[in-house]
This record gives C-alpha cells, structure tokens and sequence, in this order.
C-alpha cells in the first residue's frame, strides 16, 4: 500500500497541501459476515470540504466525501478512477480497499466556523456513497450532519443506501433551519441486472421504500434514475416500469442519466460486459466510440422518453407547498486552497 502521492513529505507536494500524514494510517478488517474480504484504512484527514474541478458539470462548487472506495461494488461507478490516485486497483480494489476518514465531522465543524468558509451548499455522496455499508460501522454521518445543522449550512445526499433513515431525526432538525436536497438513485427495477450490476446496494424495491419514508416524514425526495444502462435497461418497457415505480414512491422529481465510461470505470465495465453480455460488446464500442458519453441524439432520446414517463405519472414541477429546493451556489472567490475531488452524481 502506498500513499505517497497524498501524503506530507510527497516529491514535490508540499506538506501543507497534503490529504493526510502517513503515520496517521491504520488498516483494520472484521471477521464479520458483511465485512467479508474488505480493508479499512483509517486515516485522519487534512481537509474534508473539497473544491469541484472548475471543469466539472456539476451544478455545486464544494464536496464533503467521509469515504474512498466503495462496497456498492457498482460495475459502472465513474469514482473508480479516484483510487488510483492512491496507488489502488480501480477494479476490485476499489470494491473491497475502502479509505476512512476517521476525523470527517471534528474536522468539518472546524472548517464550517472558519471565517474564510462563506456557507456555501455542500454536496454528498457526489463521489462514493457516504451510506455504504461502512457507515454502518464507522457512523460518521451523524456528526457531519450535525455539524451542517449546526451552521445552517445547506446541502445535499445522494445514496443508494438504506441506512439514511437512521438519520432521519437529524435529517429533520437540519431542513427546518437550512436548504436539504436529498435524492435517492435507482437507475432501473430489473433486479435480475440490479444482482450482477450492483452487487452491494440494496435492492431498487428497499431504495423506493427510502423515497417513500422520507416523503412520508416530510423530507422531499428526488430520484436520479442513473444509470440507464444502453441495451439492457433501456427499453420503452423497461423505462417505463422504472417511472412507475418511482412515482408510486411519492419521489418529487425524476432525472435520468445515461450510463458514462470514464477511464478507470470503462476498463471494469467492459470487462463485465465481455462476461456476462458479450453479443453487446461490439455495440457498446460503437456507441462511446467518442469518449466517455453516449451521443447527444442517444441521451435526448431517454431524457424525452423519461420526462414524457414522468408527467404521465404525475410526477410534476416543484410546487410551492412542497419542500425547500436548493439554491444554486453563488460563484465566490475563496481561499479553501485544498486538493481537488471528482465529483459527479
């Protein structure tokens, strides 16, 4: 294991610019059933509010992610290149080499009272879920949101995972003083490909249930419908069993993303593919034969057949009797000078 290219005293890294010291790393595992065949390393961080690349098409500037890796499994998660900047496998490595910091709520209420940090919206789960099965263990969660809370400071999550309803008291407490955007992603309800895409989430069914108590506590919550898969979940048929099951949760919006490749994620993804579809692999070929994206003419296509879906079923435009939407950050100067995170859904 190697950390040097994020750790003090790094060949031309200064030591101030560095994500955590070396000496500080423990690496654990359990001998419990869901533990099975993982690694934790527990680091303490030296940030944890992280700048989005100016490049990013993310609609947010600021990022707070307690986790590297993920149990999710995910075969598509674009996060996957992230682990190489830890001299990580990308692959199974990422799966099962999952980086903790340990000191993410201390450190985060420090930064949020600092006078240089402006309130600006902070998004979560952007890079790897902050409610994968770690959290289970490690529960920094609690604290990050209390924190968030505590400042009035507006944000948002994004999860695959059941386990934000252990924090549904404190979910609550933060949306009555700030802006809190909570979405849920369940890109389609085939749970035959849900078992060999995403092989550590909970089932699209239990995610719904998710939308469902949130909505039911008075917590808004939207569905990223991510990703649509080409070939395997994209179907007229297909799309619009998604749409109505989404609906029938009570989700406040819908927003479809067609599955991307970027480097690191591609490589794992073909190879899934070339094992268990491979009549789709030459058309997978030709379809991101650009890049990364599917084409513009692909994306228009499911975006339409989805917003169609969705005004069927009724899920509509925000109204004003429903909860807070977030508000778009204001672009500011800062002087958070700290490393850069991936970020996207």
């Amino acid at each position: 294991m190697r950390w040097e290219n994020l750790t003090v005293g790094s060949a031309g890294r200064p030591a101030d610019a560095a994500l955590f010291g070396a000496d500080t790393v423990t690496t654990r595992t359990f001998d419990t059933p869901e533990f099975a065949g993982i690694t934790f390393h527990e680091i303490r961080a030296r940030s944890i509010i992280n700048k989005v690349p100016g490049a990013s098409r993310m609609p947010f500037e600021w990022t707070v992610n307690p986790y590297r890796g993920c149990t999710h499994a995910c075969v598509y998660c674009f996060a996957r290149k992230t682990h190489s900047y830890l001299d990580l496998d990308t692959g199974l490595g990422f799966d099962t080499q999952i980086v903790v910091k340990v000191n993410a709520p201390e450190l985060l209420r420090r930064q949020l009272g600092s006078r240089r940090w402006l309130g600006e919206h902070i998004a979560m789960g952007t890079n790897v879920d902050c409610y994968q099965r770690a959290e289970g263990r490690y529960r920094l969660m609690p604290g990050i949101i209390g924190a968030l809370r505590d400042h009035a400071n507006p944000f948002s999550i994004l999860t695959k995972g059941t386990l934000i309803l252990r924090d549904l008291d404190l979910l609550k407490q933060a949306a009555a003083v700030t802006d809190v955007g909570i979405s849920v992603s369940v890109g389609f309800t085939d749970t035959a490909l849900w078992r060999t895409v995403e092989p550590g989430t909970p089932a699209p069914e239990r995610r719904l249930d998710v939308v469902r108590t949130l909505g039911e506590h008075g917590i808004g919550c939207g569905v990223l419908m991510a990703p649509v898969i080409p070939f395997l979940s994209d179907q007229p048929s297909q799309l619009r069993a998604t749409v109505r099951a989404i609906a029938a949760a009570g989700a406040t919006s819908v927003t479809p993303l067609v599955l991307h490749l970027r480097p690191g994620a591609r490589e794992w993804f073909m190879a899934w593919l070339t094992h268990h579809h491979p009549h789709l692999v030459r058309r997978y070929e030709r379809l991101y034969a650009d890049g990364s994206y599917a084409p513009k003419w692909y994306q228009r296509r499911i975006t339409r057949q989805v917003h169609e879906l969705a005004q069927e079923y009724g899920i509509g435009p925000t109204r004003a009797d429903m909860p807070r939407r977030l508000r778009e950050p204001d672009p500011v100067e800062t002087d958070m000078s700290e490393p850069t995170q991936l970020t996207l859904i």
